[in-house]
């Protein structure tokens, strides 16, 4: 639309002699939100029709989601084992467990007094000449074998009372972390099969029907925020000097009634061309700038898209973004 209304409106510029030179002919241009899920699938289910105006955050379409429940709760018990994991690891060993290896130290204590007494009663038969004196070697093996394994279960006990190595809890909380960003991402990966109205607006257009596959970042809902309608208009190089933004302006249109109060948001930096000139003084006025206004959300909804307009402006010299404006 845009290229073909240069060389109309530049015409129309310059050749309406019988309208207000501060009237200028415009339309309507809307700018849409195309609502669309990143990831692929069937369309399920659609809650808007075309004309529907729906809320922000109202529910739009949901695309087939078992394959995404199922990698959530994969990534959900995931989570629960890498967490008992590191709370075992974090602990001492079970009490039965402790316990056990106690009485395990129990015995070896109780076998290294046995030795003990034997060697003593060896050392008085040696000393009475009632045995030989080898007899003492071997009490004397029993004595250090069963003292040391007394200093062994001593170090088991003192190990089941301990939670594990620095390392390997790091390594455990690594894991859990793991899979806690696995089960974000597998969370987000759902939500994102259920998508809702992101700004108040109107239903412009529905591209897809329930039972068909949407592929990844296509869209299937075209809406229109009453607050992206705008007047797109073009005005001679001679007057772009005297327009600044926030400007208000009145967009009249076939059968709309009153004009609509709209305020100057953009003023384009270059200039359009109708057809190839050379600058003069004589021919300066067939060089245009694209002007746009926004009127506000209630007024947006006496205007549509591709509507032709008539814009008036104030010349007052007035800038609503300035205090007190």
């Amino acid at each position: 639309m845009k290229n073909l209304a240069y060389p109309l409106l530049a015409s129309l510029l310059v050749s309406c002699g019988d309208k207000p030179i501060d009237t200028y002919p415009g339309y309507v241009e809307a700018e849409y939100v195309r609502l669309a899920s990143p990831i692929a699938g069937t369309l399920t289910h659609l809650s808007l029709k075309t004309g529907d105006r729906v809320p922000h955050d109202a529910p739009a379409f949901i695309l087939e989601q078992e394959d995404e429940r199922a990698a959530r709760e994969e990534a959900a018990a995931r989570v629960q084992q890498s967490q008992a994991q590191l709370n075992d690891l974090r602990k001492g060993k079970r009490p039965d467990e402790i316990k056990a290896t106690q009485e395990q130290l129990a015995q070896a204590n109780a076998s290294l007094k046995l030795d003990a007494r034997d060697l003593e009663r060896q050392r008085q038969l040696i000393a009475a000449k009632f045995i030989s004196p080898s007899h003492l070697e071997d009490a004397q093996a029993a004595v250090e074998r069963d003292s040391a394994h007394v200093k062994e279960l001593q170090a088991d006990v003192r190990v089941t009372q301990l939670a594990a190595r620095s390392d390997a809890i790091d390594a455990a909380q690594h894991e859990l972390e793991g899979a806690q960003a696995q089960l974000a991402q597998a969370n987000w990966k759902l939500t994102q099969k259920t998508q809702r109205v992101p700004v108040d607006a109107e239903v412009i257009d529905i591209l897809y029907r329930e039972g068909e596959w949407v592929a990844a970042g296509n869209p299937v809902i075209s809406l229109l925020p009453l607050h992206n309608i705008k007047a797109r208009f073009f005005v001679p190089e001679t007057v772009l000097g005297s327009l600044h933004l926030g400007e208000a302006v009145e967009l009249a249109c076939d059968h709309c009634g009153a004009p609509v109060a709209a305020k100057i948001t953009y003023i384009a930096p270059q200039a359009e061309y109708t057809a190839p000139l050379i600058y003069s003084k004589e021919n300066r006025s067939s060089l245009v700038f694209m002007i746009e206004a926004r009127p506000n959300s209630d007024d947006a909804l006496r205007l549509h898209p591709g509507q032709p307009l008539e814009i008036k402006l104030s010349h007052d010299g007035h800038d609503a973004t300035k205090p007190g404006a």
